[in-house]
């Protein structure tokens, strides 16, 4: 199998997950089923890109890698659908909603297509990693595998940490700045960008003898756009405003945004 038809197959399914995306959330009227399917059919393209027979390529580097995109794709997957099953829509997608009126359900459709070309881009970069030539287990082997499990580890710490805040009734309304929510504003977005520093730590070759491990940095590159500046951030910190008010503004004084690091005043600053 070539590159170019492996590219054209995962192309192809990711259009048609998300197809099924706009579908479930046209039906359901719980867009939270996008960024559900976006989750699992990714992982899944990236594992097949990972495993697809492609030239002379080290098997387990290929296993190593599509376990990693499962991995990743479990992980946030269950996390999304989890919230997704208890109701309530999405902040963001309703506000998309609102703000296209009439054409709203054509342009989701068109939206979610754009989401497909994002989720091929980061399935070629986990099959540019995966069939790095080689042998196999250098020190960037390592090097991916220990930042994928770190992101994971700090993903899940940030989220069970937002959650065990919300759960208490005294802190309805306030704004969760505990554990790594006082480092970051969003810890979540910034572990998940971390994660996708494995595949050009793996598939990056510096003698250049593997132009092709360039693809690789494309991830990183992607997920810090649409995490910062994208569909990440902006929207999620124009609902909270909406919602919070002032003190989400003190929160926004105090704390970095993206990446952790020291406070940067007193609550109420």
């Amino acid at each position: 199998m070539g590159v170019v038809v492996a590219a054209a197959l995962l192309a192809l399914g990711l259009a048609l997950a998300m197809a099924a995306a706009w579908v479930a959330a046209e039906r359901s009227g719980n867009h939270g089923w996008i960024d559900t399917i976006w989750s699992f059919a990714t992982g899944l393209a990236g594992v097949a890109g990972a495993l697809a027979p492609l030239g002379e390529s080290w098997a387990a580097r290929q296993t190593l890698v599509a376990g990693l995109a499962a991995l990743w794709s479990l992980r946030l997957g269950t996390h999304i659908l989890r919230r997704t099953l208890k109701g309530g829509d999405d902040p963001r997608y309703a506000a998309l909603h609102r703000e296209w009126g009439a054409n709203a359900s054509r342009r989701l459709f068109l939206f979610l297509q754009i989401q497909a070309l994002a989720g091929l881009v980061l399935a070629l970069a986990v099959m540019a990693a995966a069939h790095m030539p080689g042998p196999f287990w250098r020190w960037s082997d390592g090097l991916g595998v220990l930042l994928a499990l770190v992101a994971v580890a700090g993903e899940g710490v940030a989220d069970r940490q937002l959650a065990r805040f919300r759960a208490d009734p005294a802190n309805r309304g306030c704004i969760c700045d505990a554990g790594l929510w006082g480092l970051s504003r969003h810890p979540n977005y910034f572990f998940e960008w971390l994660g996708w520093l494995a595949y050009p730590a793996i598939g990056i070759d510096l003698s250049g003898a593997y132009p092709w491990g360039a693809v690789s940095l494309l991830a990183p590159l992607l997920i810090y756009v649409l995490l910062v500046h994208a569909s990440g951030i902006p929207p999620t910190e124009a609902h909270m405003l909406r919602t919070r008010g002032d003190a989400f503004r003190a929160y926004q004084r105090r704390v970095n945004a993206f990446w952790p690091g020291p406070s940067r005043g007193r609550r109420g600053d």
